[in-house]
């Protein structure tokens, strides 16, 4: 029998707070995206974010056509009170990735109204693209 003691009912990492995933694989985050300071885009939502939400960079997303691409996923609570991942593809200014630090601050889909703005980033990948990331 271990000695060790047990770990009681510990939250996953962020369970309580919206998960934003940004796409750093074959072209998010690289420079067939011109323009954009890659490293300096995930350092400014980290920041932004920290404490409200999880930010995470992932591998390709496969929805290079999008790049750079970032999913704000809802909180549990988020989720149970209908909230859905979102799928944002273009996110290639400071202010797009302001609105996000501020809906996702705000406590995200299912929790707060993504500003207005975003509706011109949102797109709905292919199931197969988006049940990887849930997977």
């Amino acid at each position: 029998m271990s000695r060790r003691p047990r770990k009681k009912d510990v939250p996953a990492q962020g369970a309580g707070r919206p998960t934003v995933s940004v796409c750093r694989g074959c072209c998010c985050g690289t420079e067939k995206i011109p323009g954009v300071d890659h490293a300096a885009q995930l350092a400014r939502l980290r920041s932004g974010l920290e404490g409200t939400a999880t930010v995470r960079a992932v591998e390709c997303l496969d929805a290079c056509e999008q790049g750079n691409v970032i999913v704000v996923q809802p909180s549990a609570e988020g989720r149970r009170a209908g909230g859905r991942p979102v799928w944002l593809g273009l996110v290639n200014d400071e202010h797009a990735e302001q609105d996000i630090v501020t809906w996702a601050g705000a406590g995200g889909p299912g929790l707060a109204d993504a500003p207005d703005i975003l509706d011109l980033y949102v797109f709905n990948p292919s199931r197969r693209v988006s049940a990887g990331l849930d997977g």
